[in-house]
């Protein structure tokens, strides 16, 4: 564990004093880790600067997008946490992704490169990602969150990848944030190019869950002919707004070609439904 340091036996400090420092028992081995400082904060930065391939004007930045909310309540309360960084980061790091798809040179329709986009910024991808920066590693939590593996949680990772990102974006402008997202991102957005799905309903889905969105619902219309030749007509709804109709010999294609249907449709409607 980065910034803890015990002795063979595991049960005493090597080398330091008790003055100043607290005291947390993990797993049976007792570890201890300096009270953070305005100086101390900033010690292992420089080893996640390498990660970035960033150097910061402003470490502060940095440091308060790495610094949880359960380490503030605890330990830091005269200190911001980093949700305001998270809430501008995940904007700045949406225009990233776009321009990343945009300068891919692959003739993709609105719809595609929103589904591509939302894949790519996801929880589940952006703590994949935070992982291969070690960024849990950094993180300044409390003794709470620490205790119940909050450094390995995607929702912790994937919010302070994010806060990151609009750290960046604060010291040194977008320029910087490309320059970091083609850096760390770009290898990602081949993958997801080469491998991107065709299952609407699962690409819909994700799309709406990347925006903290409730799930789609999908409802029968009407069903036309008889038993053997029976045509189903879907309507896909986002709360009270439907998204789009499809049909289908089956109940199963109707609310495939819905939700396709919904993807065309979506970015003449997304300043209306509130999805970036």
């Amino acid at each position: 564990m980065d910034g803890f340091r015990r002795d063979q036996r595991g049960d005493t400090l090597a080398g330091a004093s008790h003055v100043g420092e607290a005291t947390f028992r993990i797993c049976g081995v007792r570890w201890y880790k300096r009270r953070v400082s305005a100086s101390s904060e900033h010690e292992d930065l420089p080893v996640l600067e390498g990660y970035l391939g960033h150097t910061f004007s402003d470490r502060a930045l940095l440091s308060n997008a790495i610094r949880h909310r359960s380490y503030v309540n605890e330990r830091a309360p005269h200190l911001p946490d980093n949700e305001r960084l998270e809430f501008l980061g995940d904007a700045v790091l949406q225009l990233a992704v776009t321009h990343l798809l945009m300068e891919s040179g692959v003739d993709l329709s609105e719809g595609t490169l929103s589904l591509l986009r939302s894949q790519i910024v996801s929880e589940a991808m952006l703590s994949k990602l935070a992982q291969q920066i070690e960024l849990g590693r950094f993180l300044m939590l409390g003794r709470g969150e620490e205790l119940s593996g909050g450094r390995h949680k995607p929702s912790l990772l994937a919010d302070a990848y994010e806060a990151v990102f609009a750290a960046l974006y604060r010291d040194a402008g977008f320029a910087a944030v490309l320059r970091v997202a083609k850096r760390l991102l770009a290898e990602e957005v081949q993958r997801v190019m080469l491998h991107r799905s065709l299952d609407y309903k699962s690409a819909l889905q994700e799309l709406l869950q990347a925006q903290k969105r409730s799930r789609p619902r999908y409802e029968v219309i009407s069903t036309e002919g008889p038993d053997h030749e029976r045509v189903f007509e879907v309507a896909v709804w986002l709360d009270s707004e439907e998204l789009g109709r499809g049909r289908g010999r089956s109940k199963r294609e109707a609310e495939h070609q819905a939700a396709q249907a919904a993807l065309t449709l979506l970015p003449d409607r997304i300043a209306s439904l509130g999805i970036h």
